[in-house]
C-alpha cells in the first residue's frame, strides 16, 4: 500500500526537520586529544571540588556575594586532601565504578555493580548511604534507590558521581544512559536519578561540542518534559535568554519558583537543600553564564550556593573536557600535581590511575557502538539516545509540618498525626562518647538541639525497634551504630490512608549505653495544605 502524507503534516514534519539540531553524523580526535580530555574532566572535577570546598552547603536559600573572596593558592588541593579526605566523595565514588568496570567488564550488572559501591568502606551519606544501607540489608536495585524506600531518592548523590559515564562514553549519549541507567538506580530515582543521566549526557557531549549552550541542550534532551527535573533545568535556559548578563537574576527567579526540598529529612521546610533539579540548575546557570570560561563558569556555579563544592565540580569537570587538560590555565591545575600519584579515600585508585582506566573503557566503548579506533585516531558516531522513561518521586506525597521534637528515647515512643505519611529525623547516640555532664544532662530525655554525640566508626551496637501504626506492627527497623552500617532514618511511612494515624516506636533490645535521638518529624499529606498553619 502506497504511504500517503497529507500536505498539513507534510508541511508539520518540514518545519520539525528544520528546528531539530543538525549536528555530525560522526566526530573524530586524535587518541592524544581524547587521552587530553578524559584527563581534563578528571582534573576538572577535581579542581572545582576543592574550588567550592570552604562554602558547601554556608551559602543555603542565598548566594555568594561577590565582595566574598574565593581561596585558591599553591598547595591548596592537598591541604584539603589532608585535612578533609571525605569532600572528595564526588570522586572516589565514581572511581568504585570505573574500578568495577575495569575488572568485572563493561557488560557488568547493576547487582555486581551495587554490591561493590555498597561494601566500599568509605564514609556516605544521603542517597548513597541510604542505598548502601538497603544493599546491605539485602534490598537490591531499583527498589534500594526507589523514594518509598529511600526518603533521599530526589537527592543529588547520583549527579554527583555520574562524570566518569560520560567520559567512559565519550560523544556516545546512547552509551552513556544505557550505563547511568545500570548504576543511578542504586541510590536514586526519579528527579535523582535524572540527576545523574543528566551529567553523565554533559560530559558525554561535552567531548563532541565546545559551546556550552549546546552541551546543555544535548544533555536534556533525553530526559523527560513531563519531569520536574527537566522543568527546573529548562527554566533555566528561558531566564537566561531573559536576562542574558545577569545571572543573580536568573538565581532569583529559580530560588522563588524551585528552592523547596519535598523529600530529605534534612531539607524539608529548611534553606538546606541537596535537590538533584535546583542543583543541576546552577550546573546550568555556571555553563551558560560563565560563556566557557573555566574560572568564570565554576565561580558562578559556587556562588550559586548549596552544594557549592560539587556543582562547580560537575561545571568544572565539563569545561575540562572540552578545553582538555592541557589547556587548563596552569593557575588551576597546577595544585593538582601534588595528588594525582594519591590513591582516594577507601580506593586503591589514583586520578593517574582513574586517567588510564577510563581511556581504555572509552576506547572499547567506541568500538563496541560501531565507531573507529586505528591509526591514533578515534571516530565517534553521534546518534540521539531517546527520552528515558518518566519515573517521578513522592507522588501524592506532599510535606504538611516539621514537626520539632529534640528528644532522646530509652525505651518507647508515640507520636500522633494528620496526613498519609510521616518521617523521623534522627540517629542514635552512645553514652560512652561523651562527657559525664553530658551523661547528668540527658538523663532528662530532653536537651537542647545543639548537642549530640556520635558512636565509634566501628561499634558492633544494632539498635531494633518495632514501629507500630495505628496498632498494628509494620515494620522492625534496624539502627546499625557503625558508621558505614548506619540507617539514616531511624523509621518513615509514605503512602498511607489520608487521615490520623498514630505511630508507636518500641526498642527491643535496650542498652544503657545508647539512646535515639529524635530531631524533628516531619508530616506529609496526600493533597498539597493552602494553610499556613498546622492544626494537629
Amino acid at each position: 500500500m502506497t504511504k500517503r502524507i497529507f500536505p498539513i503534516l507534510a508541511l508539520a514534519l518540514s518545519l520539525a526537520a528544520c528546528s531539530a539540531p543538525q549536528r555530525a553524523v560522526e566526530v573524530t580526535l586524535s587518541e592524544q586529544e581524547l587521552y587530553d580530555k578524559i584527563r581534563g574532566g578528571w582534573a576538572g572535577q577535581t579542581i572545582g571540588v576543592v574550588f567550592g570546598a570552604p562554602t558547601e552547603f554556608k551559602f543555603t536559600g542565598t548566594t555568594i556575594q561577590d565582595y566574598q573572596p574565593i581561596p585558591w593558592s599553591e598547595h591548596y588541593v592537598k591541604y584539603w586532601w589532608d585535612k578533609k579526605p571525605g569532600l572528595f566523595d564526588d570522586i572516589y565514588n565514581d572511581l568504585t565504578f570505573v574500578e568495577t568496570f575495569e575488572q568485572e567488564g563493561l557488560d557488568c550488572t547493576t547487582e555486581t555493580l551495587a554490591r561493590r559501591f555498597a561494601f566500599a568502606e568509605y564514609h556516605l551519606a544521603h542517597a548513597n548511604q541510604a542505598g548502601r544501607y538497603n544493599i546491605r540489608n539485602g534490598i537490591m536495585p531499583p527498589a534500594s534507590g526507589n523514594w518509598v524506600n529511600n526518603p533521599h531518592a530526589d537527592d543529588l548523590d547520583f549527579q554527583i558521581e555520574a562524570d566518569f559515564i560520560g567520559l567512559m562514553a565519550p560523544g556516545l549519549m546512547p552509551e552513556a544512559l544505557d550505563i547511568a541507567s545500570r548504576v543511578g538506580h542504586i541510590m536514586n530515582s526519579g528527579d535523582g536519578f535524572y540527576g545523574g543521566a543528566f551529567v553523565a549526557g554533559l560530559y558525554a557531549a561535552a567531548f563532541i561540542s565546545n559551546d556550552p549552550a549546546e552541551v546543555l541542550d544535548m544533555a536534556l534532551e533525553p530526559i523527560p518534559h513531563q519531569s520536574t527535573f527537566y522543568q527546573c533545568v529548562d527554566e533555566v535556559r528561558r531566564l537566561y535568554r531573559e536576562y542574558p548578563d545577569d545571572w543573580q537574576q536568573c538565581w532569583f527567579e529559580m530560588h522563588k519558583r524551585w528552592n523547596r526540598d519535598v523529600g530529605c529529612p534534612k531539607g524539608v521546610f529548611l534553606s538546606f537543600n541537596i535537590d538533584a533539579k535546583i542543583n543541576a540548575a546552577y550546573v546550568a546557570i555556571g555553563l551558560l553564564y560563565g560563556g566557557g570560561d573555566f574560572a568564570r563558569s565554576m565561580e558562578i556555579a559556587t556562588r550559586c550556593g548549596q552544594d557549592s563544592d560539587c556543582n562547580p565540580a560537575t561545571v568544572a569537570g565539563v569545561l575540562g573536557v572540552m578545553k582538555g587538560y592541557s589547556n587548563i590555565p596552569e593557575f588551576w591545575r597546577a595544585p593538582l600535581s601534588e595528588i594525582e600519584s594519591l590513591n582516594f579515600s577507601g580506593t586503591d585508585v589514583s586520578l593517574e590511575k582513574a586517567y588510564s582506566m577510563s581511556f581504555r573503557q572509552a576506547l572499547e566503548m567506541v568500538r563496541r557502538a560501531g565507531g573507529k579506533v586505528a591509526d591514533g585516531q578515534v571516530t565517534i558516531p553521534v546518534r540521539d539516545a531517546g527520552v528515558l522513561p518518566l519515573e517521578q518521586n513522592f507522588t501524592d506525597t506532599y510535606p504538611l509540618y516539621r514537626d520539632r521534637k529534640d528528644c532522646f528515647v530509652d525505651g518507647e515512643y508515640e507520636f500522633d498525626f494528620k496526613g498519609n505519611g510521616f518521617v523521623i529525623w534522627g540517629n542514635m547516640v552512645c553514652l560512652r562518647s561523651i562527657t559525664p555532664d553530658y551523661v547528668n544532662r540527658v538523663s532528662t530525655r530532653h536537651i537542647g538541639s545543639e548537642v549530640f554525640a556520635l558512636a565509634e566508626p566501628d561499634d558492633p551496637y544494632v539498635a531494633e525497634f518495632e514501629v507500630w501504626i495505628d496498632g498494628k506492627l509494620d515494620q522492625v527497623s534496624r539502627l546499625p551504630m557503625k558508621n558505614t552500617d548506619r540507617k539514616l532514618e531511624p523509621a518513615w511511612k509514605y503512602g498511607l490512608k489520608e487521615g490520623h494515624h498514630t505511630v508507636r516506636l518500641k526498642w527491643l533490645n535496650p542498652d544503657k549505653e545508647y539512646l535515639l535521638r529524635i530531631n524533628d518529624i516531619m508530616y506529609y499529606s496526600s493533597t498539597p495544605s493552602t494553610d499556613p498553619y498546622y492544626h494537629n
